[in-house]
């Protein structure tokens, strides 16, 4: 009898995985069985990190505002500067308050300022 030659489909599959795992290590990146364990838990991280990604930089965006803030003079808190921007109907998102409460203070005093009065 002779050999039959297996088709080419699971191979394709296989080499499609080790492919994703090629920079894991050790075992991680030979094994087919923990390939795509190890897949299974990469993409299941990166799914809930990028949440958690957009929460850590709102997070520190909000920490710097506050910070800035409190330094002035005429100091107020956060929540009356966003509370404040919202009665004004002034539409700034933190990531810019942020980026001027690094580079251009002075321009968030005068906001700030404004937004009291």
């Amino acid at each position: 009898m002779t050999r039959i030659r297996r088709g080419y489909i699971a191979r394709r599959r296989r080499t499609k995985i080790r492919l994703f795992a090629s920079s894991f290590r050790g075992a991680h990146s030979r094994l087919t069985r923990t390939i795509i364990q190890q897949k299974i838990k990469a993409l299941f991280s990166a799914y809930r990190d990028r949440d958690r990604h957009k929460r850590n930089f709102r997070c520190l965006w909000v920490t710097r505002i506050n910070a800035a803030i409190r330094e002035n003079a005429a100091s107020c808190s956060y929540s009356t500067l966003i509370n404040n921007l919202y009665k004004r109907q002034l539409l700034l998102n933190r990531k810019i308050l942020a980026q001027l409460a690094i580079l251009n203070r002075n321009c968030l005093y005068l906001i700030s300022n404004d937004t009291i009065k």
